[in-house]
């Protein structure tokens, strides 16, 4: 079961910051050879502190090559030109129309190779009023309604942790590429992949929207509440953190009281549907809060997990960075670095029973695979790689 899914598929990965090296990323870890071309100096967000490479960097550019290339100058255009002429799939997440202004666009790269898959995520999309705006996960967020929902009651908009958007249009721009390679299997052709961040957002806010629908009223920000007249659902805090809860189907109520030791409950009528809980959320949640305030974290987590209730406990990131069950699966794996040192480093999050897994393997250093791709890729020799960098074109 050496076998990969991506096996023999070529990628020149022009990507940076985090939505398009996630989505080479998850190439790489499907066996496709992933070359990341990157600037002379090399992608900006290779530094971290002193010297030492950012951990973002790491964990999304495992299992890649290095080539360093300068598109400005007019040999860097021609070589990554015939490197396209070699490649399945290129990746980028320029601003809309940066590859054109290079000369490297989808349009010209298409009579190289009518086979290309040209894949490009952007924050708003290659056409459309808002096309040439700037993007991040930040602002996207804003732009997407993410962040009007997101917050406590009566509080102002609140930025939701971690970097969803980014990671989202990630997972869009892989999942673009992979229905071209599908489409290229049937009729022989490339074609161009888009995808726009904040449209990738939309369908996270099923809840929200089913709700606006419902009532014509924008929902509110309710913190740790649903949007959709779900109680009990919240945060708990307990004797030394927290746990969230959330109950969907009259047997987890009846254990949830049951748990709690409010049997007497069970079959009230004022209790007694989904939209009889959510009128009494606010006393509901006063009796899980008096369950848990007297106990550790764990040891509530535990109860209502062994009484097959839906909770979690409220975890830190060296909570998660630690967490036994993902190392066990070997979605996490501890690694040393010798410039790092000790770090943790993610596996791709998707499997295949009929196909091999990639182990994990360190990012590339900045060039470090100059030499190989262009012998493997252009069959140049050393004289003609020599000259690529004393020309600092490499």
């Amino acid at each position: 079961m050496d076998a990969k899914p991506l096996d023999g598929i070529r990628v020149l990965d022009l990507t940076q910051i985090y939505q398009g090296p996630y989505a080479t990323f998850l190439m790489a870890m499907a066996g496709a050879e992933i070359v990341k071309v990157e600037p002379p100096g090399g992608e900006r967000m290779r530094q971290g502190v002193g010297d030492k490479t950012s951990l973002a960097f790491a964990m999304l550019n495992s299992n890649k090559k290095s080539l360093t290339l300068d598109l400005k100058n007019p040999r860097g255009k021609e070589i990554l030109k015939s490197m396209a002429k070699e490649a399945d799939v290129l990746v980028e997440n320029f601003a809309a129309g940066t590859m054109d202004r290079l000369g490297l666009g989808y349009a010209v790269l298409r009579e190289i190779n009518p086979r290309l898959i040209y894949a490009s995520g952007t924050g708003y999309g290659l056409s459309g009023p808002d096309r040439d705006m700037l993007a991040m996960d930040h602002t996207i967020q804003a732009a997407a309604g993410l962040m009007s929902i997101t917050g406590e009651t009566g509080g102002p908009p609140a930025r939701a942790g971690g970097t969803p958007c980014d990671i989202m249009g990630g997972v869009h721009l892989y999942a673009g590429v992979l229905q071209a390679l599908l489409g290229r299997q049937a009729t022989g052709r490339g074609t161009l992949v888009e995808t726009a961040m904040v449209e990738t957002m939309y369908f996270t806010l099923t809840s929200d929207l089913s709700a606006f629908h419902r009532t014509g009223e924008l929902p509110e920000r309710r913190g740790d509440k649903s949007p959709a007249n779900i109680a009990p659902y919240s945060r708990f805090r307990c004797k030394d953190g927290w746990i969230a809860l959330i109950c969907v189907s009259e047997a987890q109520w009846e254990r949830i009281l049951t748990v709690i030791g409010r049997e007497d409950l069970i079959g009230n009528p004022d209790y007694g549907t989904r939209e009889d809980r959510h009128a009494h959320e606010k006393e509901i949640n006063g009796m899980i809060e008096t369950w848990c305030r007297d106990l550790p974290r764990d040891e509530a987590y535990a109860i209502m997990r062994e009484n097959r209730v839906p909770v979690a406990p409220i975890r830190t990131l060296a909570d998660v960075r630690a967490d036994p069950h993902m190392h066990e699966r070997g979605m996490l794996q501890w690694a040393n670095h010798p410039d790092m040192g000790d770090i943790v480093l993610p596996s791709a999050p998707i499997r295949l029973s009929s196909y091999a897994t990639e182990d994990v393997r360190f990012f590339p250093g900045i060039g470090a695979d100059n030499a190989d791709v262009l012998r493997e890729w252009l069959d140049m020799n050393d004289a003609e790689i020599e000259d690529l960098a004393a020309g600092k074109v490499i």
